[in-house]
């Protein structure tokens, strides 16, 4: 039975099984019932670790082990696979968010707090700065800024990027807010933003400005995010932005957008 690479790479990413046991499986599916020697000529697996992988599905729910001699398997139809493999992954979810949630109020966080604190005492400020590849790794980041934030957040964007700090960042700039930090948001408004724009008013002063085509973040005049591509160029996977925690630029940046923003009055 040879089975495309494809396919074996999509089982593995979907049902979430290593190359031997994906190897296995279909090989089992193939056979609706075989032994483990069997299993391993035909998906090329070492005789030595099929047993333990075929442990493994069966664990899993994946197959059943026959009674008798030999010992033998029986593949699970792959519809009911599904569900068990969802059901599974959904208790696993809920059980990691229950331990990470328990970290929250356990001394386990205040000492790694307490280690945190003590090494970025020894960091020098010059080296607090990175670079964020992927919009996920922007957005995750602009969202730990802006949760900081205490006094201000200037925000210069695109036309479709305050479609998606609208969505991303809404619930990270309704504490800034409610923390009474000064948000402010520079963006070419047109009518496919316009109604967005108008549904963040109560977080933000959301202001019209085209003269300067720039994408960053100051948060309190000392963070800054700023992007390096054209957004409608680039894909979401490739969107590059830069970190740095300097009051220097930080300000600097600060006072160009206060000139737009005023520019735009």
């Amino acid at each position: 039975m040879i089975v495309k690479e494809e396919l074996l790479s999509k089982l593995r990413r979907y049902f979430d099984l290593n190359l031997y046991e994906v190897k296995l499986w279909t090989a089992l599916l193939s056979r609706g019932v075989s032994t483990a020697g069997e299993l391993s000529d035909i998906a090329n697996v070492p005789r030595s670790r099929s047993y333990d992988v075929l442990e493994s599905l069966e664990k899993k729910g994946f197959v059943i082990m026959k009674l008798g001699k030999p010992i033998k398997y029986i593949a699970i139809p792959p519809n009911e696979v599904v569900d068990r493999v969802k059901k599974h992954m959904h208790f696993t979810a809920q059980e990691k968010v229950k331990r990470l949630e328990s970290v929250k109020n356990s001394p386990l966080l205040s000492e790694l707090e307490t280690l945190h604190k003590t090494g970025i005492n020894l960091v020098d400020p010059t080296d607090l700065s990175g670079c964020l590849r992927g919009r996920p790794n922007i957005y995750n980041h602009l969202d730990m800024l802006i949760k900081d934030a205490k006094k201000s957040i200037n925000i210069m964007t695109s036309e479709k990027g305050l479609l998606r700090k609208a969505e991303g960042l809404r619930s990270s700039l309704e504490r800034a807010k409610k923390k009474g930090v000064k948000v402010r948001i520079a963006v070419p408004l047109t009518k496919e933003n316009k109604e967005v724009a108008e549904s963040l008013k109560d977080l933000a002063e959301v202001r019209h400005s085209s003269k300067v085509a720039a994408r960053f973040v100051t948060v309190d005049s000392k963070d800054l995010v700023f992007m390096v591509l054209d957004d409608g160029e680039v894909h979401p996977s490739y969107d590059l932005g830069i970190w740095v925690k300097t009051p220097y630029f930080a300000t600097a940046m600060d006072i160009m957008f206060d000139q737009v923003w005023n520019g735009g009055k």
